[in-house]
């Protein structure tokens, strides 16, 4: 249902009352044979989006895939071949792309991060910083390059940020009220930016903590003093040049905003026969 809904959208904006071009140019009645490849390396994500693409752009739209989502491809490789009326397929061509490029791109820019810290124990999470009514496709394109998923959305986890504290006047303050007052199945974890921070955030019993834009240092001291009691992830300053660096301080989860909200997109082309 969310695929669909997303592809109807889409549709509907890039195809407005009619694909004049096509419909000027092409006569109803011809079909063709066309396929989707790859110009660049990366990693594949959004195949069922593409396809959904054609299905909804006309009726008799075969697609038929040669790989699924989460593997690799390089320049020339073949990801799916199309079948059937040209200007359904021409309709769809745009909107698929653009699912098939920018999932794609999130995918492949993820498994970059998990490659360059596969040596340690380390895991690649994403965040909320991801497009207004994209945030499955892209999470999962996440999952496709190999990272992890944070909260989908507010009711997923307690996640006291400097702003809660501030307004609940102190980190005990937040974390007891969150205690007292969720379910048992919540797990509580809270923003720190100072070592002072985080020894509160322990005492108070949370069970992960959020090392705020710590520097290396810090982040080591910080996974020495949680000594394994809670669940440890770093936030913020994190790029290709940085994340092996704050890997290597041993933190078990390391969020990336730029892997939803500025990878690039995928080279992927549709070539007609």
């Amino acid at each position: 249902m969310y695929i669909t809904d997303i592809v109807k959208r889409a549709l509907a904006e890039d195809i407005g009352s009619g694909d004049i071009t096509t419909l000027l140019t092409v006569p109803v009645d011809v079909l063709s044979e066309a396929r989707i490849v790859a110009k660049a390396n990366g990693v594949m994500a959004g195949l069922d989006v593409a396809a959904e693409a054609f299905r909804l752009a006309g009726s008799g739209v075969g697609f038929a895939p040669c790989m699924i989502d989460g593997a690799t491809v390089e320049p020339g490789t073949v990801i799916a071949n199309l079948t059937g009326p040209a200007h359904a397929i021409l309709q769809g061509e745009r909107v698929a792309l653009n699912f098939l490029q920018h999932a794609s791109g999130i995918a492949t820019l993820t498994r970059h991060y998990v490659d360059l810290v596969a040596h340690t124990k380390a895991k690649i999470i994403d965040t909320r910083k991801t497009t207004p009514g994209l945030r499955r496709l892209e999470k999962y394109a996440v999952i496709c390059g190999g990272g992890r998923n944070h909260r989908f959305n507010l009711s997923d986890g307690i996640l006291i940020k400097d702003n809660h504290i501030e307004a609940a006047g102190g980190i005990s303050s937040a974390v007891m009220a969150a205690k007292r007052n969720a379910p048992h199945t919540l797990k509580i974890e809270c923003e720190v930016t100072t070592l002072i921070q985080l020894d509160e955030a322990i005492t108070a019993g949370v069970d992960a903590v959020l090392l705020d834009n710590m520097d290396v240092d810090m982040l080591r001291q910080s996974v020495e003093l949680v000594a394994g009691r809670v669940v440890t992830e770093a936030s913020g300053g994190v790029s290709k040049d940085t994340v092996v660096s704050i890997a290597e301080t041993g933190v078990d989860l390391i969020s990336v905003g730029s892997i939803t909200h500025s990878a690039p997109a995928v080279d992927i082309s549709l070539q007609f026969k």
